[in-house]
């Protein structure tokens, strides 16, 4: 677990959520199921860290009730991820390029992005389904960031401030640790975020 948090940037593999930070913790993923590819059970290469610990899911449900978000698991616990998976049409993590098929709403959402061809269109709609991304939790956890995102680019604007600094403060690694929504803060930041990941942590792009 912890050489995959470290290549992770203890992100969650699915979700990017820092799932330590909110208390829910991480199991060791099968990106293909154990039960479809046995042989692939101590693969290294099939191994992935996501979101939530088995032993924490009472502590996400918990959170949920709190705030008035329904419980509805997500990533490998996701109830699609769990039954059979057609590996043809799921976008892996391991896929070098796996971040051009999606894009990131406002609301939170997260969607299929608009210059794909029809089949990847539908193997990153397959993917959102499967891991059940859009679920109440994770919308709500993203709109929340894009709006505090969005305030303090303002504020940047209104006081002529550097937003290249802000970009970095968001997308750089504290301690080999990134905060949660790295794929998302950087589409929000758009050619800010690529000439800061250029220039200071090349190793992300």
């Amino acid at each position: 677990m912890k050489y995959l948090l470290d290549e992770q940037y203890h992100l969650c593999c699915y979700s990017e959520l820092d799932a330590n930070a909110y208390g829910i913790g991480f199991h060791i993923e099968h990106v293909e199921n154990k039960s479809q590819n046995p042989e692939r059970t101590f693969d290294y290469s099939n191994l992935a860290a996501s979101a939530i610990d088995a032993q924490r899911i009472g502590v996400l449900k918990g959170r949920q009730q709190v705030v008035g978000v329904t419980t509805d698991l997500f990533g490998g616990h996701a109830p699609g991820k769990q039954g059979t998976v057609d590996i043809q049409r799921f976008v892996s993590p391991h896929q070098p390029d796996c971040s051009r098929f999606f894009s990131y709403l406002s609301d939170g959402r997260i969607v299929p992005k608009e210059n794909l061809n029809e089949w990847d269109s539908e193997r990153a709609q397959y993917t959102i389904d499967v891991l059940n991304l859009n679920s109440q939790f994770l919308q709500s956890e993203r709109k929340q960031w894009w709006d505090e995102l969005s305030e303090l680019f303002n504020e940047h604007l209104d006081n002529e401030m550097d937003l290249h600094s802000l970009a970095k403060v968001d997308l750089s690694p504290v301690s080999g640790k990134l905060k949660s929504f790295f794929s998302m803060t950087r589409q929000f930041f758009g050619p800010i975020a690529e000439d800061v990941l250029r220039h200071d942590q090349p190793e992300l792009l």
